[in-house]
């Protein structure tokens, strides 16, 4: 992921590196934040997994048609309430494993812009092609 286009000058100006986070019911089943592990290897000392929270457990977005996936994630990340200070003017880049459609990173990213984050990136290990709506 490093060795990406300009992924190390993106994580070199970060303020926070923050992993897309897993419900808790998720989190329960896989024992484990695949997106944690790969920010905690980029950036092991700017990333953050308490700032960005997941408000709420949602269907896997895989399973969904792509009309349907910014619905299913409307309102399922938040920056912890108590923590937006460090959010404000800050550059963040945000750490998935993979990118289908974009919508779980573009719903996070609106979260931290609503909290007033300067400049928001994205750095995935994998990107699907999204399935054709037909």
């Amino acid at each position: 992921m490093v060795s990406a286009t300009s992924a190390e000058d993106v994580l070199d100006a970060a303020d926070w590196v923050l992993p897309i986070p897993l419900s808790a019911q998720r989190l329960s089943e896989r024992g484990y934040n695949q997106a944690l592990l790969l920010a905690q290897q980029l950036s092991p000392n700017k990333t953050d997994a308490g700032l960005l929270l997941r408000t709420r457990h949602t269907l896997a977005q895989r399973t969904l048609p792509r009309a349907e996936r910014l619905s299913n994630l409307a309102g399922a990340f938040a920056v912890d309430p108590l923590r937006t200070h460090e959010i404000k003017g800050r550059r963040l880049v945000l750490v998935d494993d993979v990118m289908t459609s974009g919508a779980s990173l573009h719903t996070a990213a609106l979260a931290l812009r609503q909290a007033g984050a300067a400049h928001i990136c994205a750095l995935v290990l994998a990107r699907t092609e999204a399935e054709q709506e037909g």
